[in-house]
């Protein structure tokens, strides 16, 4: 049966399968029967899990994937006539089939950025307008942690932001799909990261840190979730069997898996930039901070190291790709894709 599965790529950390131990707690609540749509004693238990890591008084609300966490969580604190800024390179801008604009009815207000992360000045520009009718509301900032180009936040530039908004009547969301990897670059715990610098709503991800699926919405102030659960039932992300979802994130947050899956997909990362910056035709393009790594490689060479393992190219004409680790990644295999691109590029 594993003999159709692909090897380990650098793809996306999505690609990656599902830790053993998460796989065993799926299979240990596969036995009889639980209340089904969250009302299982494993979904109570694992809000707990949750209140460990951020603070008690918060709202925890389980979800299928990312878009659907984005867009559970920015419909709860928004209404059509608001706007919400984010980063041109932001998911929910790019990568989520306009499903925001969809479901919200918010228009989003894209901000030029060279590192994938905003600033207070960068999202001056959009917060006006207050009051005036012809003029959609600036309601949300929303920022990815790690960023989309593996960038990452640190406290005193999302507390900034957080005291922006907040000032200006608005609210700070996190698209936390990695936001393990950046707890590990940072050193810091997943609440030092969110609630404590003034983080209204929280997309957690389970997923790209080896979950076989579930991400999770997270509101630090319940006052923001009053009708969440309805738009998680009309979203289609209200999950019959939740405890298969909730059982994963049990497991994920019960010890330190979490981090150490994260910061093993760190590492592998930082061993792939250091092997390939000794490759002459190679150029790695952008900081490394989490795991993921861009980089220039010979235009002409890309389709042929694509026919052999899997990755991204992330900006055609600049001839940029993308390479991702995971938390299955081994040293192997990044020895194996740096022999690769040495005889691919003759070196």
């Amino acid at each position: 049966m594993n003999q159709n599965l692909n090897p380990r790529g650098f793809a996306s950390d999505n690609n990656a399968g599902v830790h053993p131990d998460i796989m065993a707690a799926m299979a240990a609540v596969n036995c009889g029967h639980a209340a089904a749509y969250g009302e299982d004693s494993i979904t109570g238990e694992t809000v707990e899990r949750f209140k460990e890591h951020f603070g008690h008084g918060i709202d925890v609300y389980f979800v299928y994937n990312g878009t659907g966490a984005n867009v559970i969580g920015l419909k709860s604190i928004t209404e059509s006539f608001h706007s919400i800024i984010c980063a041109d390179t932001a998911h929910l801008h790019v990568d989520e089939c306009g499903a925001p604009e969809q479901f919200t009815g918010c228009k989003l207000l894209s901000v030029p950025t060279h590192d994938g992360k905003l600033t207070v000045e960068s999202v001056r520009q959009h917060v006006h307008g207050f009051g005036f009718v012809h003029h959609a509301q600036p309601r949300v900032i929303s920022i990815t942690q790690a960023s989309e180009l593996g960038t990452v936040y640190w406290p005193e530039e999302i507390a900034a932001l957080a005291d922006y908004a907040h000032k200006n009547s608005m609210l700070l969301h996190v698209d936390g799909a990695r936001l393990a990897n950046a707890a590990d670059f940072l050193g810091l715990s997943l609440g030092a990261i969110t609630r404590d610098v003034g983080v209204d709503v929280l997309s957690f991800g389970g997923t790209k840190n080896g979950m076989m699926f579930g991400e999770a919405v997270v509101f630090f102030n319940p006052e923001h979730s009053v009708h969440t659960r309805y738009f998680q039932k009309q979203g289609m992300q209200l999950g019959s069997k939740m405890r298969f979802v909730s059982a994963q994130f049990n497991t994920l947050l019960s010890g330190d898996l979490w981090l150490e899956n994260a910061a093993h997909a760190n590492r592998m990362a930082r061993m792939l930039a250091e092997e390939v910056e000794a490759i002459p035709s190679v150029r790695v393009t952008r900081k490394v901070e989490t795991n993921v790594i861009f980089a220039r490689v010979p235009e002409a060479q890309i389709p042929v190291l694509q026919k052999k393992q899997s990755f991204y190219v992330w900006n055609d004409a600049a001839s940029e790709v993308r390479w991702m680790t995971s938390f299955d990644t081994t040293p192997e295999d990044v020895q194996a894709f740096v022999k690769l691109l040495k005889e691919t590029l003759g070196h």
